[in-house]
This record gives structure tokens, C-alpha cells and sequence, in this order.
């Protein structure tokens, strides 16, 4: 192999990978996140606003300034989560897994045979991994989400799934499942419980525990808590709190 996902060298070092989200279809927003330092940003085309028109040059954007590309995928479906990682993701994150088929189903979309069913065509995946080497560019990253409460049940086989990368807490939908308003974080122990079992079976598989929190303080907890992967801002959240400061800053609200 002539190429290492740098996601996988952050986790080898013992690294926490931080990240930033881009639920807007920009590539000039994409890239100033870059600049920042985080080590991915994710184009969200779940969520987000974006389509694969737009996610192209936001992931140029983003690997300009150093930073890892990652996509959320709309779907676990394998023509969507093919032509991404064509277009140069390195990794993907993949919603609603409930089951280990699910989660089988999501590798064998980023993996060239014998290890998965992705089809060979890596038009941009070539230029960023440098190699057209199935070995190199089967580097990229599955991470699939549990956020469902038949997910949560299932969490170890998921965990135990071959070829996935990461278990990413959808705590908004997961809070949902469990009989709650939807929010990242919550004083009610059923919550915390769910996160926590997640990470814990990440923990006995061998596989990184991501998280989607709402600012560094939440990062932080939860990069105590063993996730090492952690999505610490979102472009929209940034511009509305940001304006909102500096409004009250002259009404004085």
C-alpha cells in the first residue's frame, strides 16, 4: 500500500479524530472550516442541503487545506455510498443501522471484492489516495450510525460486524427512539445510558466511538467518555449563534 487514510493514523496514534459538519451546500464554507484545523468535515446530504453536485467541490475544498473529506450518505445504499467515495470521501457515514445486516450491507459498499461489492471506477478517489490500488483505496471509512432503538439492542453485533470502522451516536433520533425530545444531550439517565453502552461495545470490539456534539465543552465530555471521534461544530449553528451574539451585543438583549 502506498496510502494511509489519515483518520486511521490519527486512530492509531491514540488520537481523538475533531471534526466539523456542513449541513450548507457551500464549497468556500467547506473550506474555511478546513483552515481551522479540524481533522475532517463532513458534507451532510442526510440533513444537509447538499447533493452530490455540491458535495464534489466542498470535498476538493476540503482536502485544499488538509482536512480529511467525510460524507453522511442519505441512505445505506449502495449506489449513493459508490459514487461518493468515487468522488474522493474518504470516509462515510451511514444512517439508521439497526441490524449487523445493515451494518455488513454498509461494508460491503466501501470495499472492493473479495472484502465487500463496491464497484471499480475510483474517477477522483484515484487523485486523492494518489493510487489506484484496490488495497489503498479500500482504506476508506465505514462508520454507521445507531440511532434506532432496535440499533441499541444490537449495538454489540453491530460492533462485532467485520469492516466497520466506527459506531456513530445519532443522539438527536436516538433521544427519539428512547421517548425523548430530540437533543444531543440529556439530564435523563435513559440517555446517557444508551450513549454510554454504545461506546462500551465500540470499546469491546475494537472499533472507534463517534459522536455528534454541539460545541468543544460537549467534545470534550465526550472525548473523556472514550469517543474518538468527535463532530464538534456545525456550520448553520455557527452562523446563527454567532449573529446572535453579536446582535445582542448592540440591543443589549
Amino acid at each position: 500500500m502506498t496510502f494511509t487514510n489519515p483518520l486511521r493514523a490519527t486512530w492509531d496514534r491514540g488520537e481523538t479524530a475533531k471534526g466539523a459538519w456542513c449541513a450548507s451546500p457551500s464549497a468556500v464554507v467547506a473550506e474555511a472550516l478546513a483552515t481551522v484545523g479540524f481533522d475532517y468535515v463532513c458534507a451532510d446530504m442526510q440533513h444537509g442541503v447538499a447533493d452530490y453536485s455540491d458535495v464534489v467541490p466542498m470535498m476538493q475544498a476540503i482536502s485544499g487545506q488538509g482536512a480529511t473529506p467525510v460524507v453522511r450518505v442519505p441512505a445505506n445504499d449502495a449506489a449513493i455510498i459508490g459514487r461518493v467515495l468515487d468522488a474522493g470521501a474518504l470516509g462515510v457515514i451511514v444512517p439508521l443501522v439497526s441490524t449487523p445486516e445493515d451494518a455488513a450491507r454498509a461494508v460491503a459498499a466501501c470495499r472492493y471484492p473479495p472484502l465487500g461489492g463496491r464497484s471499480y471506477g475510483p474517477v477522483r478517489a484515484s487523485t486523492v489516495t494518489g493510487s489506484k490500488d484496490p488495497a489503498d483505496l479500500n482504506q476508506v471509512i465505514c462508520a454507521v450510525m445507531v440511532e434506532t432503538q432496535e440499533g441499541l439492542d444490537r449495538v454489540d453485533e453491530i460492533a462485532a460486524t467485520p469492516g466497520v470502522d466506527v459506531i456513530y451516536v445519532g443522539p438527536a433520533d436516538l433521544s427519539l427512539a428512547l421517548g425523548l425530545p430530540p437533543a444531543y444531550e440529556h439530564e435523563d439517565p435513559v440517555h446517557a445510558d444508551a450513549v454510554a453502552k454504545i461506546q462500551s461495545a465500540c470499546d469491546r470490539h475494537g472499533v472507534v466511538a463517534g459522536v455528534h456534539c454541539t460545541g468543544g465543552e460537549m467534545g470534550a465530555r465526550r472525548i473523556s467518555q472514550g469517543f474518538r471521534m468527535t463532530t464538534l461544530v456545525n456550520d448553520l449553528a455557527l452562523v446563527r449563534s454567532g449573529g446572535t451574539h453579536e446582535l445582542a451585543a448592540v440591543t443589549g438583549g
